[in-house]
């Protein structure tokens, strides 16, 4: 029986149009793969904003520069990162939680429906599971939870738009190993540190994330052919062959990792007779290193939301928000 009351959908799933016209240029070639630009250590461009929700106690804005084309096609080449970071608390637990000691972090990670290009659905997956478990490892290392007994705080982040996990010219199934989601994950813990700080939670230290890897490509520059060079900062666009990837959550001023990913197989890589060490202890210093870049980002935004407050007037007489609060 129909539904009277809403405006049911099309009984099967729509697809998008896409017009076969359009992935050719002007002269009729076909598209071509986006190549890499930077140098191996070289980090893109990174935008990283805090205080830009005002119902929320902390929350950042991060955005990766897009990749540069100059072709006419109205299909990217590939895809950036944007990705939005809410900070709820601390809160008081509901009287019938079990008492805690320190802190009750709460992580959610959720893609848009239009973040990808496969099409996400409303409810969480298995994948979006996966990045809240490592972002709240990642981030547990870093808060002085023991500050507020019996609360809780709760971190969301919007993927607006997220990196694709391979080049979308090549063939279904070639090149997909989720590549993508490490750069995901390095966003969400560089954006949640900087909401965290921005809602004025007590922290050791900022947590910047980093990610490297090691690419096999043919024509990568200076290497010979089937010989892994290691990129900071990677693209799984612009790399037809990538043997494995590492993402990073570090702290500086320790000198600690709170959260430590590494995929792929790194057992008989080798990176040359000039460098000696194994595949994955290159690739954790190169997610390291990326991880310090991110962090020069990170602390000139906390600075700016610090000089923010400030501004604001003393705390009780303005809140966060910057609304003035009236008392008798």
């Amino acid at each position: 029986m129909t539904d009277r009351r809403r405006i049911n959908g099309p009984p099967s799933g729509t697809r998008p149009p896409v017009f076969v016209s359009l992935l050719k240029s002007a002269t009729g070639a076909a598209a071509e793969r986006p190549t890499r630009t930077r140098q191996p250590a070289e980090l893109r461009k990174i935008f990283l904003k805090t205080g830009l929700i005002p119902s929320a106690t902390g929350s950042a804005y991060l955005e990766l520069e897009p990749p540069q084309s100059t072709s006419k096609s109205l299909i990217p080449r590939s895809s950036a990162l944007k990705l939005t970071c809410t900070v709820h608390g601390p809160k008081p637990l509901p009287r019938s939680a079990a008492f805690s000691p320190n802190i009750v972090l709460t992580t959610h990670v959720k893609y848009a429906p239009f973040a990808a290009r496969r099409r996400k659905g409303y409810i969480r997956d298995a994948s979006e599971r996966d990045l809240g478990v490592h972002l709240e490892t990642a981030l547990r290392g870093a808060i002085i939870a023991e500050r507020w007994p019996k609360s809780g705080l709760d971190i969301t982040i919007t993927v607006l738009e997220a990196e694709d996990d391979r080049w979308w010219g090549d063939a279904p199934g070639s090149h997909d190993a989720s590549w993508g989601m490490m750069n995901v994950l390095a966003g969400c813990i560089t954006a949640a540190s900087a909401a965290i700080a921005d809602a004025r939670i007590d922290c050791i230290d900022l947590v910047a994330g980093g990610v490297a890897a090691l690419v096999a490509d043919e024509a990568a520059e200076g290497t010979e052919e089937g010989v892994p060079k290691l990129l900071l900062d990677p693209n799984p666009a612009e790399h037809r062959s990538i043997v494995s990837a590492c993402v990073v959550g570090y702290l500086p001023g320790s000198d600690e990792i709170t959260e430590l990913w590494l995929k792929g197989d790194t057992s008989n890589v080798s990176l040359g007779a000039e460098d000696k060490r194994s595949g994955h202890e290159a690739l954790i210093d190169g997610a390291v290193d990326a991880a310090r870049g991110a962090q020069t980002v990170l602390v000139e935004a906390v600075r700016e939301s610090a000089e923010r407050f400030s501004s604001q007037g003393t705390p009780g007489t303005t809140d966060h928000n910057g609304d003035v609060e009236m008392k008798i």
